[in-house]
């Protein structure tokens, strides 16, 4: 590796991150990298094939791009993948029948697991989130939850990513 030279500093090499990596591995284990953030196989697909990417932001957005263009099909593959997140520990067992109650009756309603970002919610916020975006939700008819769905699992893809080619805590 070439050394970084900047006036009046001792040359370091620059170390290769791990956008780097991504963009310089094989297809499949850039893939498999990518099913890991989002269960579509045209989706991961999509955006391995356009790399090397210069930079995260161009990254995530060849990634929404996929993600908006996923067909009836991809959305179907990529939220049978999906699963409810965890709750914290501590939550009380009342918590976890009245959120396996609320899953089971969406599931049945719409086909699929509940999907939702939950960004920054604090732990202890993500049951009443959870809880509230199914009720709110189950009002939805068949189209429209798909499209909330799809968005949602568009969201997560971005946030998986970026812990995947950032790291944690950057």
């Amino acid at each position: 590796m070439t050394p970084t030279h900047l006036p009046g500093r001792v040359g370091i090499p620059a170390l290769p991150t791990v956008l780097d990596a991504f963009n310089g591995a094989p297809d499949d284990d850039a893939r498999t990298l990518l099913l890991t953030c989002l269960r579509s196989h045209r989706w991961a697909d999509r955006v391995a094939a356009h790399r090397p990417y210069p930079d995260v932001d161009s990254l995530l957005a060849a990634s929404d791009e996929a993600a908006y263009d996923l067909s009836s099909t991809d959305l179907s593959e990529a939220l049978a993948a999906e699963t409810l997140p965890t709750l914290p520990e501590d939550t009380y067992s009342a918590a976890h029948t009245a959120l396996s109650a609320a899953q089971a009756a969406y599931e049945a309603r719409f086909g699929h697991a509940f999907v939702v970002y939950l960004g920054d919610t604090p732990p202890r916020q993500c049951l009443d989130h959870i809880l509230e975006g199914i009720r709110s939700r189950l009002t939805n008819d068949p189209e429209e939850e798909r499209a909330v769905a799809s968005e949602e699992l568009r969201r997560l893809a971005r946030q998986r990513l970026v812990h995947a080619v950032k790291g944690a805590g950057l």
